[in-house]
């Protein structure tokens, strides 16, 4: 696998996303309330935008969640599974933090 820099931790905000490219893919990489990281796939499934970095981060139940800023669906920022359409999942990705910078594990084709 290989980590890609995304950008250093302190600039995350708690609760706030922020989209990246990983290797040419949209990639959003979230820092929950307790500091911890997630990073899914950036592209909305029902709109084809790359606008789930800009949504509302939440949780249901003991899961952390992002909400889609467009029609609202909402995503296990843990599994990538759509909880209003378990069908429907973004890719979800390891990310890490190493000497205060954040990385995104990548394996390639």
């Amino acid at each position: 696998m290989n980590w890609i820099l995304v950008c250093p931790y302190r600039r995350l905000q708690p609760e706030r996303g922020v989209a990246a490219l990983v290797e040419d893919e949209p990639v959003a990489v979230f820092r929950l309330h307790d500091g911890t990281l997630r990073a899914i796939g950036n592209v909305d499934p029902f709109t084809g935008a790359s606008v789930l970095s800009r949504g509302i981060v939440g949780t249901r139940g003991d899961a952390p969640t992002v909400a889609s800023p467009l029609h609202k669906q909402v995503y296990d920022l843990g599994t990538g599974v759509c909880l209003d359409a378990p069908e429907v999942r973004v890719p979800t990705y390891p990310v890490r933090v190493r000497n205060g910078l954040v990385e995104v594990g990548w394996a390639p084709c």
